[in-house]
């Protein structure tokens, strides 16, 4: 089977991030995860997607009055001196289960199917999937404690890059983060734009980026006193570098 099929790829890597790819299957596709950088990158960016719902929720206690009325909803106005029934046990054994901080983790479910069905019904099963990534050059620097700190893609014959920080840069004063793409043979790097010190920003390509990134393995920053105009070299070492891969 060829994993690396673009949609085939995509599947897998959407369903290997969300948790829901197991047994044989996950086994074999954390072996090309070894072996493969694109489907690597790939899993990256789906991590990325879903990061939205690493949501935090305040731990909070529901009201005794709102147990009260689910009661009395459920069975009726009880009476003083009879038994809980079986479904008043049940209840109240529910009741212990979700009191204090067990309540988060329900109420973190429940959020994460609602972004589900509101942000990726195709995740679901609810409508057709129409969200495949688009064939793009995608790189993920690391920096030097092997830290994700960059990512930046463009679409494989687009004419802009977008550069995302996943942490903020200490670039020192005086000096911009330049970014650099390295040809696979070893040859010179080639100045490719300024990336800011946090957020996100799109640089303008002179070419697109099939042509500028073909050739390219990895891509890489440097801080420089000024931005370094075609045909320039670093001036000192890589801050940050990283694969630079084809995902399609």
């Amino acid at each position: 089977m060829n994993y690396l099929m673009p949609e085939r790829l995509d599947r897998l890597a959407r369903e290997y991030a969300l948790g829901t790819l197991a047994g044989p299957a996950r086994r074999r596709f954390e072996r090309v995860l070894q072996s493969s950088p694109a489907a690597s990158m790939a899993v990256d960016v789906w991590r990325q997607r879903l990061a939205v719902l690493e949501l935090s929720t305040v731990p909070k206690q529901p009201p005794e009055a709102s147990w009260q009325q689910i009661e009395r909803r459920l069975f009726g106005t009880p009476q003083p001196l009879q038994a809980p029934s079986g479904w008043q046990r049940l209840l109240l054994a529910l009741r212990g289960l979700l009191s204090g901080r067990t309540i988060s983790g329900a109420l973190a479910g429940l959020l994460l199917c609602a972004v589900l069905v509101r942000v990726a019904p195709g995740m679901l099963g609810l409508e057709p999937r129409a969200d495949a990534l688009p064939a793009s050059y995608v790189g993920l620097l690391l920096d030097a404690g092997g830290k994700p700190t960059l990512v930046a893609s463009s679409r494989r014959q687009g004419r802009q890059l977008t550069v995302k920080l996943l942490q903020p840069l200490a670039v020192p004063a005086g000096q911009v983060a330049q970014l650099w793409a390295l040809p696979k043979d070893g040859g010179a790097p080639l100045a490719v734009g300024v990336v800011p010190a946090s957020g996100s920003a799109r640089i303008a390509l002179p070419d697109t980026s099939e042509k500028l990134f073909f050739t390219v393995s990895q891509l890489a920053v440097s801080f420089e006193p000024a931005a370094v105009p075609a045909g320039g070299a670093p001036s000192g070492p890589f801050a940050l570098i990283g694969h630079c891969v084809k995902v399609w």
